[in-house]
């Protein structure tokens, strides 16, 4: 039917090792069953590819259409030589635009999957013990129409005596839990397998005021509440999986809620001796009827709010306590606290998401996958330059990188970091002058497993991932590895001018940067250069 190409196809091709390698492979696994010297012409393939666009592989986010034997059927001829071909079984085929005879395989890149630019994101990956609740959560983005100022303490707050579930009711607790002595093993989307129970109280009637609680969500923590009064609840923070320790970060729901009725929430159970809530930070509050009927989001509210030591002391370390009250604004509600604003691993692939659907922000921003963490989700890597004249002007360009959420109860960095994304992303002069000079690469969220299950510091290892940045643990720490390998490739391409990582501070306020302390004297101003430019076109908001 195709004498041309029956002669081709007899033609003797030399072998090529990486090729053959691959082929062996592919045969071992099942995913190839041909014999090497069965392959069909390429130039067949070829011209079907280029007449059937539909099947072209997309490498701008590692996206491919499903070139099953069923999908193919229905849109090819029957005669084709596609149908009966054995390299359907492999996605890994690149044909080129010489028509060669014999087809390559696809080098090993993009080795993780990505989400598709038509198709839904990649749902998290949780720990198998972690248990999950179907329902998905979101949250408005509202910027207050007035400043949000600090709660002026009075010296008059109530402390409470901590009295626990001894005097009170439980409420809300979570049983499966990971602590210091396990471990992180496997990681499934949805997190624990079977029925979710109930953790919550069941309400008796229309009359019962107890309040739901909840925090088997995306970045949600909340190990416990216990009822102590009619409206007092003390509340205990779950600790990083995997430690007994870090014990800040805070993001639950309650529900069944009553209108002008002044609630107290204590927390008892945090570490850091000092903290903001000292001078008066107010808690985060989100209602769900002021978003759906007002368009109002996040807001900072509390009075009597008292940062304190706790009195139950184990022996081992000492308790703080966050108490404050609270009145919700409308009658069967569903709020929200947190401890700052949050931002999801799912907010940040939602945002990434409309920049690879941006058709002029695609142009400049390319998407490409670092790694894979622990639980198996995807570190993103962002490169965003404008495109270069001549190979001359790429090369002599400098590189800026960025990054944020390496410990992620700072949410705060996330913030930080989507506000450069939209700068840089813009048709601002000055972003693209700096597209033009730069090259930056950004891996906006470091530990995408710490925020996912609601970690305040540390990776599903159990530790603290900016302490590890020597590691050559490539396995229990692929974040950090792979950053730190990444900054070495790209100094052998070019010189970086700049390094810096978002994070979120406890204590101190507005905006301030810690730097390296060179010894060598040559280059003891170098460091201090980018914080005194910062400082000088941001005076009132960088603190000095």
């Amino acid at each position: 039917m195709f004498p041309a190409l029956e002669t081709e196809l007899k033609q003797e091709v030399l072998p090529d090792p990486y090729e053959d390698f691959m082929y062996r492979h592919l045969q071992y696994y099942g995913y190839f069953k041909a014999q090497r010297r069965s392959l069909p012409n390429s130039a067949t393939h070829h011209h079907v590819w280029k007449n059937n666009p539909q099947y072209l592989l997309n490498g701008s986010l590692g996206e491919r259409d499903d070139l099953t034997q069923d999908t193919l059927q229905r849109k090819l001829p029957s005669d084709s030589l596609m149908l009966s071909s054995p390299l359907l079984r492999s996605r890994q085929l690149l044909y080129d635009e010489l028509d060669e005879v014999n087809p390559r395989l696809r080098e090993p890149q993009e080795l993780f999957a990505f989400f598709s630019t038509r198709g839904p994101l990649q749902p998290p990956r949780w720990p198998i013990e972690c248990e999950v609740i179907k329902e998905s959560i979101h949250h408005i983005e509202w910027v207050p129409s007035l400043p949000e100022y600090f709660y002026q303490p009075t010296g008059n707050e109530k402390v409470p005596e901590i009295v626990g579930e001894e005097k009170g009711t439980v409420v809300y607790q979570l049983d499966s839990v990971p602590t210091e002595a396990s471990y992180f093993t496997s990681s499934r989307v949805g997190g624990k397998r079977g029925i979710i129970k109930e953790p919550a109280v069941t309400l008796q009637g229309p009359e019962d005021n107890t309040l739901l609680f909840e925090s088997r969500f995306e970045s949600g923590n909340l190990q416990k509440a216990v009822r102590v009064d009619t409206y007092e609840y003390e509340l205990t923070l779950r600790t990083d999986l995997y430690t007994n320790k870090h014990t800040q970060w805070f993001y639950f729901r309650v529900q069944n809620t009553r209108k002008d009725t002044t609630y107290r929430f204590t927390i008892v159970n945090l570490l850091k001796p000092k903290s903001l809530y000292t001078i008066g930070m107010k808690p985060l509050m989100y209602s769900q009827s002021d978003a759906n009927t007002h368009n109002i989001g996040w807001r900072r509210e509390g009075n009597e709010i008292k940062y304190y030591k706790n009195n139950m002391d184990d022996g081992q370390q000492p308790f703080y306590c966050l108490t404050w009250t609270i009145r919700f604004p409308h009658d069967q509600d569903t709020c929200f606290f947190a401890h700052f604003y949050p931002y999801t691993y799912t907010d940040l692939q939602c945002y990434l998401l409309s920049v690879a659907n941006n058709p002029i922000q695609s142009q400049f921003c390319k998407l490409r996958s670092l790694c894979r963490s622990l639980a198996g989700n995807t570190v993103y890597l962002l490169t965003i330059t404008n495109p270069s004249e001549t190979p001359q002007e790429a090369a002599a360009k400098k590189a800026v990188v960025l990054s944020a959420r390496v410990h992620p109860g700072e949410s705060n960095g996330s913030w930080i970091m989507k506000g450069f994304l939209d700068f840089i992303l813009s048709n601002s002069p000055d972003a693209q002058l700096l597209r033009d000079i730069f090259v930056f690469k950004v891996v906006p969220m470091l530990n995408p497993d710490g925020v996912i299950v609601g970690n305040y510091r540390c990776s599903l290892a159990g530790r603290d991932l900016n302490r590890h940045y020597k590691t050559l643990l490539k396995k229990s720490f692929p974040c950090i590895w792979h950053t730190r390998n990444m900054i070495k490739r790209l100094l052998e391409e070019r010189e970086v001018l700049l390094y810096c990582d978002f994070h979120g501070h406890s204590r101190k306020n507005n905006i301030f940067l810690y730097g390296c302390n060179n010894n060598n004297r040559k280059y003891w101003l170098h460091e201090r250069v980018f914080p005194l430019m910062l400082s000088k076109n941001a005076p009132d908001k960088v603190s000095t």
